[in-house]
């Protein structure tokens, strides 16, 4: 973890200062244009004896907390509290009208700290310096911590199930009622040097609050502070009570984290770079046109009568449609006849590039017909640091290259069909567990440094940015401890600045934590609604100057500009026209299916298959009796709109149990889905086909056609065995699902499973349907099991494609995107999530301490030898690897670090080829089938200090015949070769040797040469 550190460099709005470091109030007038109000309380403000009480005793204590928008329901929820000692029965209720006379207001300034000082013998005044959104929207009560003054107690007591007002999120266990009372606006700075003076613009109390001076205000006073009294004491026995029971010293303020994310301001505009010209200008010039509430209402999600994962409201004055976004990054979800293609791991163990752009292209083709607007994916995040990642299955590989290769294609295929895409999920989102806040456990903070950040989890992102994505999901987790949804360095500094991303950020689902905060930070916009942040809350923060209009300008301008750029203003269905609301209920029929795409579903499915061991008895040919087991290989029983599990991909476990998740009352999950086949996970990314191939129907059809006997036990995990089998199939799986992780990496269920039929079975193939990296120790030296197959997730043709496989019709070319280890410990610590505990057990925090050692990174550089590497795979033929040949471009830039504009993905020049490498694969077998050729390097200094011995660089999926040979070329760019320079905030390009390796798998490298620079 990095407190207080240059976790990002120093950024470079503040440049030359360290990141906790606060701005000057002249910085924050140049960079926001900040405001100062003075609170005043007028004779006529309140008129009822209890609302003169509670006003007087919030004025009187801390003036500036409060807001106009939010003063009236904070108070009407303060008092209406049981243990509120000035509450009686019959007693009004303190009326909107008359708290939005108190005028409260606040200067803006916007920080990712807070800081807290009460001014020495000024009456009562206290000052806030710093984001005080920030520290509401970690839920917490700093605010008041190192305050517990009189006041501070009864704040405590006050802010009892004070859950969210206006812009706010309260934490109900801590001194809370500051986090509630101030909305999202700091106010004005003063130097400590001028601390014995009167703030700017205060007067004296009797000025402040004139019915001060009556004598019923000065009776009220002496009764708010017995009631301040009391509840100190009443605080004291709570602390003493609490410190009988709590000795693990939990850290309860979340400013003991503050600093570890640097704050970067302002967030920057659109510039329409590229080929995206004319889309900016055409944005830019229906934005003009709009009201500040029209721009407003295009930031955050509406509720809809259709079934689109979120609505954007029309403007049909300038012809603007509104937009329909939907799940998910493997197919449509929720809705009927579309497609499940393969999900995100099948198609990282393709390793096949123009595979994943077909896909994406008829994906993308399905998503338009039925009026979807923006598709919800593809995934990058999480990318798969923890092995036991409940939505691993959902991203590519756990190889950023690889990821990133896969993710350009598939950006850029959905977009060719006319879908703006949006990756997801933004950034450093690696486990599912703490993933949000619940009750006073705020979401887990994933820490990393400024290397780790760049070469290992923001690689991807800017291969998608790169493609042009028009959305980018910022997510559920913290970020060095700041939220990934109002996280300015990661939004502002990062994707748009560094990277130059030209589109919108949307929240993920309810992941908005902050109003103004989140809008300076760069989000742009909020689903499934404004949730009390945004809306009408947004227009006032710009009315009173939280937020510039220029921010709602160019937040707008960014939402409108993909609509054009995709072509969605000419050629594009009403928004959500194929999305019925209710299923059951007659609606037209919009069958988006298109047939051109049946062979680039079933290729799909056939080529993320990895065949791991094969003792001779694949492929099968025409056997006279074989037995199919295992819970996997039959299909559902129930399957269809109006079913519980349907949509959520529910149907191997139930849906109670993956809906516990979403719920937060997740106890004993599933390792496995035993109600029968997986085709996807569970969650948001499942998918929703009107066909579905298991492996029981594919074989029966199979064997009826060769005229072979089968028999088959679905239930028993000890079946019978006929002794005449000649090959006996078990089929099984690894359950993983969005909103928990998985609970182990092997089952003993499964295993034994296995081991039983192999007693009995000379030849048992077992088939593992897997959502992730799954160890194989327990079966996989059995004398018997002949052959395994990872089949992953291959969507509705699963069935189809294993059967292909098995009897030889295709070839397999899968490899594995992740390792395989020989136990759990061999993962190097990242087997499993974090939790919140010990200190921690408030603010759950997760150190990537690793760095980019991770999966076959970490088993390289401590020389453990995996079961299965990462990029292995077996064929039905052989191939062999020549002819490495290493050439520096003559006319490349090989300067130490970048010099070209920002085009999007970053600096121009970071992706011009610098050098290239050449190789021949010849196909030595007697099978027509695919290799792939992995490229490898070794970066100056490799395997020492925490850098990698070698990392991915290239991958080529030739088909080659047998017999016959194939030249492959990897074109080596300024990135490939490049690291991160935390201090020069630059890729570097280093001076010297590098290793260049290529070969089947990371640990089976054939050819070795250097390339010098």
């Amino acid at each position: 973890m990095f407190v207080g550190g240059r976790a990002y460099g120093t950024p470079k709005r503040f440049a030359g200062r360290i990141p906790d470091e606060r701005p000057t109030n002249a910085e924050l007038e140049t960079q926001r244009g900040g405001r100062y109000l003075p609170c005043t309380l007028p004779d006529s403000g309140v008129s009822s004896f209890i609302e003169q009480v509670i006003a007087s005793f919030i004025c009187a204590v801390g003036p500036n907390f409060l807001t106009k928008g939010s003063a009236s329901e904070l108070i009407t929820k303060v008092y209406q509290l049981p243990n509120f000692g000035l509450q009686t029965p019959n007693s009004p209720r303190v009326g909107a009208s008359s708290l939005r006379k108190l005028n409260f207001g606040l200067e803006v300034g916007h920080r990712q700290d807070l800081h807290i000082y009460r001014a020495p013998q000024v009456e009562s005044w206290y000052h806030i310096e710093g984001s005080v959104e920030n520290a509401v929207q970690r839920d917490n009560g700093e605010m008041l911590y190192g305050q517990k003054g009189s006041w501070g107690t009864l704040f405590s007591i006050m802010g009892q199930d004070i859950k969210e007002t206006h812009n706010l999120v309260s934490d109900t266990e801590k001194d809370g009622l500051a986090s509630v009372l101030c909305s999202s606006y700091p106010i004005q700075r003063v130097p400590s040097s001028t601390h014995s003076a009167r703030p700017p613009h205060s007067l004296h109390s009797q000025d402040r609050y004139p019915f001060l001076e009556a004598r019923r205000g000065k009776i009220l006073c002496v009764i708010g502070m017995l009631a301040i009294l009391l509840s100190g004491l009443a605080g004291l026995a709570a602390l003493k009570g609490a410190s009988a029971t709590n000795t693990t010293d939990a850290i309860t303020e979340d400013s003991y984290f503050y600093g570890q994310s640097p704050p970067v301001y302002p967030s920057p505009n659109m510039t329409g770079t590229g080929d995206w010209t004319t889309a900016f200008a055409n944005a830019k010039a229906m934005v003009n046109q709009m009201t500040l509430e029209e721009k407003v209402n295009l930031t955050a999600g509406i509720s809809g009568s259709n079934g689109c994962s979120g609505n954007i409201i029309s403007i049909e004055r300038l012809g603007f449609p509104g937009l329909c976004l939907s799940d998910a990054g493997n197919g449509l979800r929720g809705t009927d006849f579309v497609s499940s293609w393969p999900s995100g791991i099948h198609v990282g163990a393709s390793w096949n590039k123009a595979l994943a752009r077909a896909r994406a292209e008829g994906m993308g083709g399905e998503f338009k017909t039925k009026g979807v607007n923006v598709l919800l994916g593809p995934v990058v995040g999480p990318l798969g640091r923890i092995v036991s990642g409940g939505r691993n299955w959902e991203s590519f590989s756990v190889d950023p290259y690889l990821t990133g290769q896969l993710v350009y294609e598939t950006v850029s295929g959905v977009q060719d069909a006319g879908v703006i895409t949006s990756t997801k999920h933004y950034i450093g989102n690696e486990q599912e567990e703490n993933r949000n806040p619940v009750d006073d456990v705020a979401s887990l903070s994933s820490n990393m440094d400024d290397k780790t950040m760049h070469e290992f989890y923001l690689w991807p992102f800017a291969d998608a940015v790169r493609a042009g994505t028009g959305n980018i999901m910022c997510s559920y987790n913290r970020l060095n401890n700041s939220y990934g949804c109002q996280n300015s360095k990661t939004l502002n500094g990062l994707l748009k600045e560094e990277l130059g991303f030209q589109g919108f950020v949307v929240s993920d689902w309810a992941a908005q934590h902050g109003g103004v905060a989140s809008a300076n930070a760069g989000l742009d916009m909020a689903m499934p609604n404004a949730e009390g942040y945004w809306g009408e809350y947004l227009v006032e923060a710009v009315n009173n100057g939280s937020v510039a209009e220029s921010r709602v300008d160019d937040m707008a301008i960014r939402i409108v500009a993909p609509w054009y750029k995709m072509g969605q203003d000419i050629d594009f269905p009403v928004p959500g026209i194929g999305m019925p609301g209710d299923l059951t209920a007659p609606h037209p029929i919009v069958d988006a299916r298109n047939p051109r795409y049946k062979s680039v579903l079933v290729d799909g499915a056939v080529e993320g298959h990895v065949l791991l061991k094969n003792d001779g008895v694949l492929p099968l040919c025409s056997p006279k009796l074989m037995a199919l087991y295992g819970y996997d290989a039959k299909g559902w029983d129930t399957y269809g709109p109006g079913t519980d599990t349907f949509s959520f991909g529910a149907e191997p476990v139930s849906y109670e149990e993956v809906i516990s998740g979403f719920t937060g009352t997740t106890t004993d999950v599933s390792p496995i889905g035993l109600n029968g086949t997986m085709i996807f996970g569970g969650g948001s990314g499942a998918g929703t086909p009107v066909y579905v191939s298991d492996p029981a129907t594919a074989l029966s059809q199979r064997t009826y056609e060769d005229g072979t006997a089968m028999y088959w036990d679905f239930a028993s995990q000890d079946p019978s065995v006929d002794g005449a089998t000649e090959v006996c199939i078990v089929v099984g799986n690894v359950w993983a699902t969005e909103s928990y992780d998985r609970p182990s990496l092997y089952d003993n269920y499964t295993d034994t499973l296995i081991n039983n039929v192999a007693d009995k079975c000379m030849n048992t193939v077992v088939v593992m349907h897997n959502a992730g990296a799954r160890l194989v120790e327990g079966f996989i030296d059995h004398p018997n099991v002949s052959a395994v197959i990872f089949a992953h997730l291959p969507g509705q043709d699963s069935g189809r494609a294993l059967v292909s496989l098995l009897y030889g019709d295709a070839n397999p070319s899968g490899r594995l995107p992740y390792t395989v280890a020989m136990s759990e410990e061999d993962y190097g610590g990242l087997a499993y999530h974090d939790l919140p505990e010990g200190k921690y057990e408030y603010f759950p925090q997760s150190d990537f301490d690793e760095g980019t050692l991770v999966d076959y990174r970490h088993f390289d550089y401590y020389n453990i030898t995996p079961r299965y590497e990462f990029g292995f795979g077996l064929s039905y033929t052989t191939f062999e690897l020549s002819n490495l040949a290493v050439t520096v471009l003559d006319e490349a830039y090989t300067g130490e670090f970048p010099v070209g504009d920002i085009v999007e993905g970053g600096h121009a020049d970071l992706w011009d080829a610098v050098a290239t490498v050449t190789v021949s694969v010849e196909n030595t077998g007697e099978m027509d089938g695919m290799e792939v050729a992995q490229l490898y390097v070794s970066v100056p200094g490799a395997g020492e200090g925490g850098e990698p011995a070698k990392v991915l660089r290239g991958f080529e999926k030739p088909l080659v015949v047998a017999g016959e040979s194939a030249d492959v070329k990897f074109d080596l760019t300024r990135r490939d070769l490049s690291v991160w320079d935390a201090e020069a905030q630059a890729w570097k390009l280093q001076a010297g040797q590098y290793g260049i390796m290529v070969g089947k798998s990371s640990r089976d490298l054939e050819l070795e040469g250097t390339l010098v620079i």
